[in-house]
């Protein structure tokens, strides 16, 4: 079987390399994992997770009564934190999610990209996906990229116009340095026609899923006083893991309306050489 996210890694490294916008961006810090996405349905083809966002202020939540206005009760102080996410001893700083089979079924025709990539192939919208998740990765480490206008002045938006030129500028850019072929062959086909060729379409995800690591909600240890002018309630905390490394990472067949486990051996290997073009021995079970 075709492993998807395998193969999106390693054009991302290849992006890296040739588009100097992105070339800050060290790929042993990005992590690639799948969502279920299904064609059929509206929704993101890919999002960008940073794991760099700090802790928030600490705070609390409160009710007032709506004839009085009186503050009646309030939650206990907490903080929201970001997990911690480690692969092959490194820390990594940014989570990009695809939504498959929706991101292998995307197109130019018909969306707001048709105008701007003129007598492209189809595929270009994925590449124009990939680049987009990969802008949003702020160099200096402090969360999502923060977006401006096209005269510098910062944005209220994370998608102003200027970002969405930008990105196209990346495509281009990107296309125009003669990449090998090899390397984005497979956006060319969509979801069924690669399950078909390969048997099967695999990706890296969490063994939690479809759950992943998201930013969580903590109780401070101590409570800074307050008057007594309201009555104060525990915050209703799950139990979440807060560190996460690659024996977290599993691997997955997708399907047209779903997932199964598969078992292959290391779910995210650390260390790659040549491209690769086949998952084999493949035992699926369904989960």
């Amino acid at each position: 079987m075709v492993d998807y996210t395998d193969h999106v890694r390693l054009l991302m490294e290849d992006i890296v390399r040739r588009v100097p916008a992105l070339s800050f961006i060290d790929m042993r810090e990005v992590l690639v994992f799948a969502r279920l996405g299904r064609t059929s349905a509206h929704g993101a083809y890919a999002t960008c997770h940073s794991l760099t966002v700090p802790d928030s202020e600490p705070a609390y939540y409160f009710w007032r009564d709506r004839r009085t206005g009186r503050l009646t009760r309030r939650s206990e102080w907490f903080v929201m934190r970001t997990p911690r996410v480690q692969v092959g001893g490194r820390d990594v700083k940014s989570l990009i999610s695809l939504s498959l089979p929706r991101f292998c079924d995307q197109t130019l025709r018909g969306s707001r990209k048709e105008d701007v990539y003129q007598g492209c192939e189809n595929w270009v919208a994925k590449i124009d996906t990939i680049i987009h998740e990969l802008y949003h990765i702020d160099p200096r480490d402090s969360g999502i990229r923060k977006s401006v206008h096209c005269d510098g002045r910062p944005a209220a938006v994370t998608h102003p116009a200027q970002f969405f030129r930008d990105v196209a500028a990346m495509v281009h850019q990107y296309l125009d340095s003669r990449p090998e072929p090899d390397t984005y062959d497979f956006l060319r086909h969509g979801f069924s026609t690669l399950a078909h060729q390969h048997g099967g379409v695999v990706a890296t995800t969490f063994r939690t899923y479809p759950s992943f690591p998201q930013r969580y909600r903590e109780t401070l240890g101590e409570q800074p006083r307050l008057p007594r002018a309201a009555h104060v309630v525990a915050v209703a905390t799950a139990r979440v893991q807060r560190v996460y490394t690659e024996a977290d990472l599993d691997r997955r067949q997708f399907l047209p309306q779903g997932t199964r486990r598969v078992s292959t051996g290391t779910a995210y290997p650390v260390a790659r050489g040549t491209f690769p073009r086949l998952v084999s021995g493949v035992a699926a079970h369904r989960a």
